[in-house]
């Protein structure tokens, strides 16, 4: 049984990779953000069989110690712990800084010293901006639209500059919008389905135009574990996309999932959940040819199957009652 690390595994696809990890017969070490709850997020709701392969670090990237006892030994490095809610990132962008890019530094230093075989990085596909051609390959231009797209653009290079500086042996997964159970209210899906689920008789949410590509977030820790154990002459020093190819507008996914709960009620913007003009990216949709060719990996699920996957676990009361249902998101 190899040793992995998983940092930002208490979060949304970080507990799912922690589960298809151990699934593949690895144990992991999973980072928890430390906290005086002694709670350790989604990973408080996996079952005992996983969780006996499964040993908890509680701890923060932001500190180099915690982060040389998470990583010193592990085989491979799957570094997701970060700061990702958008409209936050206007309010407060220096700590998207201190997590993201010096978290991302902290994890490379390990790794620099030898405390790893592998370094995942991930990325995300808001570094692209808007879209200026699609689909959207590796080598189409960054653009940070917000500060959080800004501090993930930061933690990228540092990966590509201790690639190619140091010999750190990294490799780049640039999901896009992952979905599935878990996932934060701050999300677009959750939204939907929790404010319906409330019996909202109307859906309150921010632009409707913005086009976007969702993958279920199995297909996600399906992609992180393909570049985690792919051939190192294959993937190392890469950047991958993953996503599936297709494209809906925001408008369009509401009104999708109100008909598969039964629920067809308006969709309408609201003010104050809006972007500011110069910073909503307006289009994503990804080409993962070069993923799926090193790799084999493709995605399972398509958007209706994975929206129904979604909905029936927000619709247990005892997920359900783990969201707030009046629409507000930080």
């Amino acid at each position: 049984m190899t040793t992995v690390a998983v940092t930002g595994a208490e979060g949304f696809i970080g507990s799912h990779l922690t589960e298809r990890l151990v699934a593949a017969g690895h144990r992991v070490r999973a980072m928890v953000q430390y906290n005086s709850f002694d709670t350790r997020g989604w990973l408080d709701t996996l079952g005992a069989d996983v969780l006996a392969d499964v040993d908890v670090v509680a701890g923060d990237v932001e500190d180099p110690a915690t982060v040389a006892q998470l990583v010193e030994g592990a085989e491979v490095v799957y570094h997701l712990a970060a700061l990702i809610a958008i409209p936050h990132s206007y309010r407060a962008p220096r700590s998207y800084v201190n997590t993201n890019v010096i978290g991302t530094l902290n994890v490379l230093e390990v790794v620099r010293a030898g405390g790893a075989g592998r370094l995942v990085h991930t990325s995300t596909s808001e570094t692209y901006g808007t879209a200026r051609t699609v689909p959207i390959r590796e080598d189409h231009p960054l653009q940070a639209q917000s500060p959080y797209a800004a501090s993930k653009v930061a933690a990228d290079k540092l990966v590509e500059s201790y690639h190619l500086s140091f010999g750190v042996p990294a490799v780049t997964l640039r999901p896009f919008n992952t979905f599935g159970p878990r996932q934060s209210a701050r999300a677009v899906i959750p939204t939907v389905v929790s404010q319906l689920a409330a019996g909202a008789a109307e859906i309150r949410l921010g632009a409707l135009d913005p086009t976007r590509d969702f993958t279920f977030v199995q297909d996600t820790a399906a992609a992180f574990h393909a570049v985690g154990t792919a051939p190192a002459d294959v993937v190392v020093g890469e950047t991958f996309n993953a996503g599936t190819g297709d494209e809906i507008s925001i408008g369009a996914l509401a009104a999708t999932i109100g008909e598969l709960m039964g629920r067809p009620v308006p969709v309408r913007p609201q003010d104050d959940r809006l972007r500011p003009a110069n910073s909503e990216v307006m289009r994503l949709v990804c080409d993962s040819r070069k993923l799926r060719a090193a790799t084999g990996w493709a995605p399972l699920f398509d958007l209706a199957d994975g929206l129904k996957h979604t909905i029936d676990w927000f619709l247990d009361p005892a997920n359900l009652a783990r969201y707030r249902t009046d629409g507000y998101v930080l």
